[in-house]
């Protein structure tokens, strides 16, 4: 099918110059507004300062758009409810029926893959949840990082999942991850996990080394990227995991399950956390936006 692109982006297209891939999911349902808002901007920003061009993802009215004007981005973030949470598996409803949504990781691959944009920028991804063994809730995000030849630059997987599960599946998917200047997978708000990565890259020239070496030498998929979290707005590990066990106990206790998980996990840890959580998601998402900028100028433009 074919894509909407923004002025901004279909220029850089034409131009060849380097994009980053921003999901709109985080805009649409993952954090409050105008924090949501503000956060997307800042993103765009982070990006444009490397020298690449920013390309956020979303379905507006049943069309695709790559990049988004202003009004787009704000229907987003202010929209509420009425928007769509879009994984992969939903896009073609959203397309049929006309609807309006933000992109979750997996989709936002997709269509990034689809593009040509080999780039992407997000806070954490989605991964195994905790009690998977019984309800074998696993996010399709792992499955689009294997299929997908796209580099997701984020801070680790979400806090609230089963962290080491989410890393073996990544292994049994051949899906490489590669710590940032760290050798300690991150852990959302945390730099800390206690769960040691086999494999680091120092800076944007290496990370670009092994990007080129997997889809353009090895024609294998996605890879991961993972960024810890600035040092002076990330939250103590124990102390998140805390959060997240009363947390876990309040969604029980109401009967929240499926894609109301996520949503409901995040805005009770910022409750707990005073809005400490908040921040430090802020600051995550403007610095992993920051090094896929660089990453991509070090790749050199779109394909």
């Amino acid at each position: 099918m074919n894509f909407r692109f923004s002025e901004e982006v279909a220029a850089a297209r034409e131009a060849g110059k380097p994009l980053v891939a921003l999901e709109t999911s985080v805009v649409a349902q993952g954090l409050p507004y105008p924090h949501n808002l503000e956060a997307a901007r800042e993103c765009e920003e982070a990006v444009r300062r490397e020298g690449a061009v920013p390309a956020a993802i979303a379905v507006i009215d049943g069309e695709v758009w790559v990049g988004l004007e202003v009004e787009q981005l704000r229907r987003l973030a202010e929209g509420g409810p009425r928007l769509m949470k879009l994984g992969s598996r939903d896009l073609p409803v959203a397309v049929a029926f006309g609807r309006t949504g933000g992109t979750t990781v997996s989709a936002t691959c997709e269509i990034a893959a689809r593009a040509g944009i080999r780039v992407f920028a997000t806070g954490g991804i989605g991964g195994v949840h905790r009690g998977a063994a019984e309800h074998f809730d696993l996010s399709q995000d792992l499955w689009a990082l294997s299929k997908f030849p796209v580099a997701v630059v984020c801070a680790g997987a979400k806090s609230i999942l089963d962290l080491p599960k989410t890393l073996e599946v990544l292994e049994t998917a051949a899906v490489p991850v590669i710590g940032v200047g760290t050798r300690e997978f991150p852990s959302f708000y945390s730099r800390t996990s206690g769960i040691v990565l086999e494999h680091q890259g120092d800076d944007a020239a290496g990370a670009a080394a092994i990007v080129r070496a997997r889809f353009d030498g090895l024609g294998q998929g996605g890879l991961m990227f993972a960024v810890p979290p600035p040092e002076e707005t990330a939250l103590p590990h124990a102390e998140v995991e805390l959060h997240i066990a009363r947390a876990l106990e309040e969604a029980a206790k109401q009967g929240i399950k499926g894609k109301a998980t996520t949503p409901f996990l995040l805005a009770e840890v910022a409750r707990r956390t005073s809005g400490r959580s908040l921040r430090a998601n802020l600051a995550l998402l403007q610095n992993n936006a920051r090094f896929a900028g660089a990453l991509a100028v070090a790749l050199g433009g779109a394909r």
